[in-house]
């Protein structure tokens, strides 16, 4: 059975508020990483991590922050699709907990992302046309 590969990457934020200010650099997120990554191993699921300081996302709301956060998984076709599309509604405006559902959901149930058309709003800048 081939490997499923995904990728997880993060963009550079501008926080126009402190409040939504989420560490996606350092050692908390690195084992939130780590630990992600060993859980989809056991499924043949390899998870990377990138950072892309190229786009830079206005943070002004926890969906900004959503919008800076994007998952790929090339063999289901999702080409850098942001949490925030991939999940919805945050239920508890836990980031890790937001990025796991959005992995978890590419990862094993891929049908249940709404295209890219869909007719529904939950990103403000990101520009990814969701």
């Amino acid at each position: 059975m081939p490997v499923k590969r995904m990728l997880i990457t993060i963009y550079a934020q501008n926080h126009l508020r402190q409040d939504w200010r989420v560490d996606l650099c350092g050692n908390e997120f690195q084992r939130f990483l780590a630990g992600l990554e060993k859980e989809l191993l056991g499924f043949d699921i390899r998870l990377d991590s990138s950072r892309n300081d190229d786009i830079c996302i206005d943070v002004n709301s926890y969906a900004d922050l959503l919008n800076a956060v994007r998952v790929s998984s090339p063999s289901d076709g999702f080409a850098n699709k942001c949490v925030g599309h991939i999940i919805g509604k945050s239920q508890n405006l836990n980031l890790y907990e937001d990025i796991r559902r959005a992995v978890n959901r590419v990862a094993f149930a891929p049908e249940t992302v709404p295209p890219d058309d869909h007719n529904r709003k939950v990103c403000h800048n990101c520009g990814c046309g969701c």
